[in-house]
């Protein structure tokens, strides 16, 4: 009889088969009333689920990860039982998990309208009350088949029929409604206690745009009332926060139809852009890296050596010139190994690292855009070493050390890490990737760092290390990496004369910090909602005079704080001091610097902060101490 083994250690024997609920209720009542499903000897389960062999047993519930999926993916069986409710002519296809909630697609013979929507989150509301018991049941996929094509469902049934002829499959049943779903679900839909839906938007039939277009109903779902209020709360500030809107009040930047996916760059969002980008200049210089700059056409022949033609041509603009095709550079790397084959290399002139703000383009899909985030042209702080195997380790854990640093001169302290390794499509005998793995495993476990793995989430060329920052709403933006590369190097022909005489292929290591600096500006203005740290800020110091008497005194002060190399503007305009006060607070400039007849009299001037605290009157010499400093330290609050 089962011997079940709990998460502390502890057993409990039974003499009996026994189920997972009756497990939880032998712990305790309150465990089986939290309980959604069970973890057994590592895999997911129903609570229904009949154990009559030694295994080990966790509970899952509302507070963990696990549980709030199965709430979710629960939650979009409720939903499609609510519109099949409510509207029976209605066809289910699928619904899965999304970060964040989940989704269900549907045929229907009119675009489903705000006020369905809200009538299908009342109906949903209905059934979590009912508590209906949820009920796993298993038939083979013909008898599937039939089973759903009698119901009407021809969408489901299509599906059904691609899975292989001899598979049973898990269907779940909930009062009048039954789904196909490998499941686990919930036990009943009184678990279901915090969702909303959100939008309905288009989706074609398999992804497929030749196929018909279905509508899918986005929604979201949590533990408990909490999580969810929270959570809206998230949205509406980033809502608030969203570059777009903000880009367009700072006058940053803006997009046009006529250049999709790219960005014009207005003076204010260049300035921006020119701070961060010679920042990371000096980043380079300080670490060894020499800054090249690759042409933006490069012939097709040179894509398809790399293997980059094969892999993403679907993605590359191009062109022709005197019968020849041509491709707009979507990466910087074959150009990068085309510097490095420039000239024999030895041992001794590795490590080599070549950085570049590599101008790139891909052909992205229109409906994958999103303002800076997402984009066809862009231009990455890239960067590649080339080095001996034996030097990997330190080159990694060096470049690894040097994230966290330009990280948290931005304001990012928490960094998520991931190893990404061999994809299904890939280039490169097994026993490179092998040791291409390793080596990135073993440079993360030296430092002491915590990871996660990423399987099959490699490039094409070689495993890697993503890093991923956290902004202020807890969104998780992915954003750096270093690839270890052993395929390119050799397809493009790069070698280095070894100690013994040898030639041999040096290693190649992708590395990217910021990645995207237009993405990266993206995350900056929302982080910050645009009230940007002073050493970031457009304008740092705004000069405002209270009457025309003082503007000379305030372009004295002016030109005084713009020789420290602080960006400095006046407003000497004829208007009230409280009218430009506001009219900077809503450009969010971090300081401004007001000056009336006191102010001349003493040579002093009033600082104010962007938040509108009055931080007294200073002496110019005190003021452009103060400014240089904290912009030098890059102190993140003013």
């Amino acid at each position: 009889m089962p011997v079940i083994t709990l998460p502390d250690g502890s057993r409990r024997e039974f003499d009996h088969a026994v189920s997972v609920r009756q497990v939880a209720e032998s712990i305790g009542a309150g465990l089986a009333r939290a309980a959604l499903a069970g973890k057994v000897d590592g895999r997911l389960v129903d609570l229904s689920t009949e154990l009559d062999r030694d295994a080990a047993v966790a509970i899952v519930t509302a507070r963990d990860p696990e549980g709030v999926e199965i709430i979710r993916h629960s939650t979009a069986h409720l939903l499609a039982q609510a519109v099949k409710s409510l509207y029976p002519t209605a066809q289910v296809t699928i619904g899965p998990v999304i970060e964040d909630g989940f989704y269900y697609d549907f045929a229907f013979e009119r675009p489903f309208t705000p006020e369905d929507l809200e009538a299908i989150e009342k109906k949903m509301e209905e059934l979590a009350a009912s508590e209906l018991e949820v009920k796993r049941s298993v038939l083979p996929r013909d008898e599937a088949v039939r089973f759903f094509r009698g119901l009407g469902e021809e969408y489901k049934a299509e599906i059904i029929e691609s899975i292989p002829v001899n598979e049973d499959l898990s269907l779940y049943t909930q009062g009048e409604f039954t789904d196909l779903c490998r499941g686990p679900h919930v036990p009943d839909t009184g678990k279901l206690k915090a969702f909303k839906l959100m939008k309905i938007a288009g989706a074609y039939w398999r992804g497929d745009s030749n196929n018909e277009m279905l509508q899918r109903i986005y929604g979201t779902a949590w533990g408990d009332k909490k999580d969810l209020k929270e959570y809206l709360h998230r949205l509406e500030e980033a809502e608030k926060r969203d570059h777009r809107r903000i880009g367009k009040a700072l006058d940053l930047f803006h997009q046009q139809e006529e250049a999709p996916g790219m960005v014009f760059w207005h003076p204010a969002g260049w300035v921006l852009w020119q701070t961060i980008e010679q920042y990371m200049r000096q980043v380079f210089a300080d670490n060894g890296y020499q800054e090249i700059r690759t042409p933006q056409v490069v012939g097709r022949a040179l894509w398809e050596k790399s293997g980059h033609w094969e892999k993403f041509k679907d993605g590359i603009f191009t062109t022709q010139s005197e019968e020849r095709d041509f491709a707009i550079k979507p990466m910087n790397c074959p150009c990068h190994v085309q510097v490095y084959n420039q000239g024999l290399k030895s041992y001794r002139d590795l490590p080599l690292r070549l950085a570049e703000f590599g101008s790139c383009h891909r052909n992205e899909l229109s409906g994958a855009l999103h303002g800076i985030m997402r984009v066809r042209g862009f231009t990455q702080d890239d960067a590649h070493i080339f080095c001996t195997e034996d030097q990997i380790q330190d080159e990694v854990s060096v470049f690894i050390d040097l994230l966290h640093k330009v990280y948290a001169d931005f304001g990012f302290h928490e960094v998520l890490i991931k190893l990404s390794t061999r994809p299904e499509k890939r280039v490169g005998a097994e026993e490179v990737w092998d040791k291409a793995e390793a080596a990135l495993q073993q440079a993360l476990d030296d430092k002491g760092l915590k990871w996660e793995l990423q399987p099959g989430e490699g490039a094409f060329y070689g495993p890697k290390i993503e890093f991923s920052l956290t902004d202020c709403l807890s969104r998780v933006w992915q954003v750096g990496t270093i690839q270890l590369d052993f395929s390119m190097p050799e397809r493009l022909g790069a070698t280095y004369v070894a100690e013994n005489g040898a030639k041999l292929t040096p290693v190649m290591l992708h590395r990217a910090i910021l990645g995207s600096m237009e993405r990266f500006i993206g995350i900056l203005i929302e982080h910050y909602a645009g009230y940007f740290p002073l050493w970031l800020a457009p304008t740092q110091v705004v000069v405002l005079n209270i009457t025309d008497k003082q503007s000379e005194y305030a372009e004295e002060i002016a030109k005084e704080l713009k020789g420290h190399g602080l960006r400095v503007a006046t407003d000497l305009r004829n208007e009230k001091i409280g009218f430009k006060i506001r009219a900077h607070s809503m450009l969010r400039v971090p300081y401004l610097l007001i000056v009336g007849d006191k102010e001349v009299e003493a040579r002093t001037a009033t600082l104010r902060t962007q938040k509108g605290v009055d931080l007294g009157s200073y002496a110019l010499p005190e003021i452009a101490r103060k400014l240089v400093d904290e912009a030098a330290s890059r102190t993140i609050s003013a």
